[in-house]
């Protein structure tokens, strides 16, 4: 499954987190670094889910850029 991961640039590095998953965000210096503690805090976060028998969210969140 592709879950929608929003990163956000801080000012002091940067922070993501994926709208189907609540509870699911990270914090890193570099947006390499948030990526990569999202694709790890991603696995670990449905493994959770599914050892306390949570129902894993479908994908359903959808982007679009906006232009003005």
């Amino acid at each position: 499954m592709k879950y929608l991961v929003i990163y956000e640039k801080s000012s002091s590095g940067w922070g993501a987190f994926a709208p189907d998953l609540p509870g699911l965000g990270v914090a890193g210096t570099t947006l390499d670094e948030a990526k990569q503690l999202m694709r790890e805090a991603t696995e670990f976060h449905l493994e959770g889910m599914r050892l306390h028998g949570d129902a894993i969210p479908m994908p359903s969140a959808e982007m679009e850029y906006v232009a003005v």
